[in-house]
């Protein structure tokens, strides 16, 4: 099965806590919950219509997409009929992942344009940087110089009325100099422009501890991953609830973080259906979790 990290380079992108009571994330618990679609990225290229009827059937109110192409669009879908197909499964999307790797290393915007163009067709707020190549960030300078260039694309994208995300994994906090990447973002990009969609499973793995940084960086989380790591293998996903990541300490701080938007994400099964496995995890998050 694909990984992520290597379908981005195939694309040239390259804790305690007290519990919480039973609403603990809202007043009424009515957070929409949303799946990435990369987690069916085997799926999609051969059925596009019937994957994302079986999205919607999950329980899913919303999609985050990925893997756009200016040539082929959503697995052969123009994103005018996608948009159409997602509407047609009561579904909307309000984030897409696309790879800015072009302007980071050569400053072109071609790619940038496609994808707010595309963004806008389908109705999509935010604009999500999946992930970049790491020779951009070999210094605390490079570093800075790419937060400074992700508050230029987000000024880029205002300007088409669209908004700037960054989505992490582990490589952020590999050290830099005195610092990492991931600190330079937050202390270097504009909180009003560069939004941070938090991938809970990568902080976790990374050794961080997710509400330390909701605490350190109130409402710059406009979006969190919600991914469970395997309690036998920590490079393994699991369904949400079965694996070791406390998530009701967590999401419990979302608000404090600034969490609008709930993403499912799992990159990888292990003996279960991939269809059984999101409806497992959409009504953990909203039976248990109370999302």
């Amino acid at each position: 099965m694909t990984t992520r990290r290597t379908f981005l380079a195939q694309a040239g992108l390259i804790t305690a806590g007290v519990m919480m009571k039973p609403n603990f994330l809202s007043a009424k618990g009515n957070n929409v919950v949303g799946l990435q679609l990369y987690s069916l990225r085997d799926q999609l290229p051969k059925d596009v219509k019937g994957v994302i009827a079986q999205v919607a059937k999950a329980g899913y109110k919303e999609v985050e997409t990925f893997g756009f192409n200016k040539q082929t669009g959503y697995w052969g879908l123009p994103g005018k009929d996608f948009s159409q197909l997602l509407k047609d499964n009561g579904l909307t999307t309000p984030s897409g992942h696309y790879g800015l790797d072009q302007y980071f290393g050569e400053g072109k915007t071609d790619d940038l344009k496609a994808y707010i163009e595309v963004a806008n067709t389908i109705g999509q707020t935010y604009i999500i940087i999946p992930s970049l190549n790491h020779n951009f960030i070999k210094t605390v300078d490079d570093c800075k110089a790419v937060a400074e260039k992700m508050n230029k694309i987000a000024e880029i994208c205002k300007a088409s009325g669209l908004k700037l995300g960054y989505h992490n994994h582990n490589f952020e906090w590999k050290p830099v100099g005195d610092t990492t990447f991931y600190d330079v973002v937050l202390n270097n990009t504009d909180p009003k422009l560069v939004n941070m969609e938090m991938d809970i499973y990568w902080v976790v793995r990374a050794g961080q501890d997710p509400v330390a940084i909701f605490e350190k960086h109130p409402g710059r989380f406009t979006f969190v991953h919600v991914k469970d790591r395997d309690k036998t293998n920590a490079e393994l996903n699991t369904e949400i609830g079965n694996g070791d990541i406390d998530f009701k300490t967590i999401l419990g701080k979302a608000k404090l973080g600034g969490v609008k938007h709930f993403i499912v994400e799992q990159e990888n099964y292990t003996n279960i259906d991939p269809y059984v496995s999101i409806t497992k995890s959409a009504s953990y998050l909203k039976n248990t979790l109370h999302v």
